[in-house]
């Protein structure tokens, strides 16, 4: 097989839910086996979250596990030491993860191949300012349902606010984790990668 190297950010998410995903699910006391999880790398919901369109962004992952299901963003230090106390996530950051929280917590199986019924259905308790519910035969609409059905076959419990986890991967270079905060909604998981680094590039092959 050929070398796979990558670099930053999403090289780093990657390699992440390659080989440090235990240590993602033991943060949140979560014994699902790995096997059993799912993981969707970089889903997208359109590729700019545009005002008044249904569109919401993309995720730089999603897990879904037996217990939980986790939303995540991911940020790395840039190959320097960082030393500011508060990651800062973007407005459209937070609200994608409110968005695709809402569908979780409203879609049901019933619905597979019937998104005008759920439109119809759910459109009135869509409110979020300046979006839409995704419309009928739309790429969104796809991507949705076919994302949202996966992962409530995956999880054995229906998505609540307490199951649905919005997690801030925190790649670093030091020796040490940095202390910092991180909005109060998301629960930051602090990931280091100094030691798995050549010349700053990190293997992806296996």
């Amino acid at each position: 097989m050929s070398e796979i190297l990558g670099y930053g950010e999403d090289a780093f998410t990657f390699w992440a839910l390659k080989h440090r995903l235990s240590s993602i699910l033991d943060h949140f006391d979560d014994e699902t086996n790995l096997s059993d999880c799912l993981i969707f790398y970089r889903p997208s919901f359109g590729r700019h979250s545009k005002e008044g369109a249904a569109i919401f962004g993309e995720f730089d992952a999603i897990i879904g596990s037996l217990e939980n299901i986790y939303l995540i963003e991911s940020k790395w230090d840039n190959l320097i030491g960082f030393k500011e106390e508060e990651l800062t996530l973007r407005k459209e950051q937070i609200i994608r993860h409110q968005i695709f929280s809402w569908y979780l917590t409203h879609w049901d199986t019933k619905y597979v191949n019937k998104w005008t019924d759920f439109e119809i259905e759910h459109r009135p308790s869509f409110n979020f300012k300046g979006k839409k519910i995704a419309p009928p035969n739309s790429v969104l609409a796809a991507n949705l349902e076919f994302i949202l059905s996966r992962l409530l076959q995956c999880c054995r419990k229906l998505p609540t606010e307490n199951s649905i986890k919005n997690v801030l991967l925190f790649f670093y270079k030091g020796g040490s984790k940095p202390a910092f905060k991180v909005d109060r909604s998301f629960e930051l998981v602090p990931i280091e990668y100094g030691q798995e680094i050549s010349a700053n590039f990190i293997s992806l092959s296996s």
